[in-house]
């Protein structure tokens, strides 16, 4: 069964960091494009980021070019999202998903889609 777990979020007050972490179980996915989404409150989910197999090439959301880094280390099958110098708009549940089912990876439209961890980002 294949899975995807996140894990490291929780509340920070604006200006910190945290580093969110996808730990993929059941195959493998370093020949894949895996992304990050973010779902606030009352909105549509959000593209956030996405990198593609071997680490190239990756893209992110103009909000946070500058402020987030995604990383994956395929060797333990583990995506990473850095966030620093967060906001209050950062806050939301972060998903991270594999396997793009479209031609765009900034499309919500992926086969393998983890449960998500909650950020909160304190003005």
């Amino acid at each position: 069964q294949v899975r995807l777990v996140e894990s490291g979020g929780g509340l920070v007050q604006a200006g910190g960091s945290l580093r969110l972490s996808c730990a993929a179980s059941g195959r493998s996915f370093w020949f894949d494009t895996m992304a990050w989404f973010r779902q606030a409150p009352g909105k549509e989910r959000e593209f956030v980021s996405y990198i593609a197999l071997s680490g190239s090439p990756t893209s992110y959301t103009d909000s946070v070019k500058g402020r987030f880094t995604i990383s994956r280390d395929d060797a333990k099958n583990t995506m990473y999202l850095q966030m620093n110098s967060l906001k209050p708009e950062d806050t939301a549940v972060y998903s991270c998903a594999a396997v793009p089912l479209v031609g765009d990876p900034r499309q919500a439209t992926y086969r393998f889609w983890g449960q998500g961890t909650q950020v909160t980002v304190s003005s």
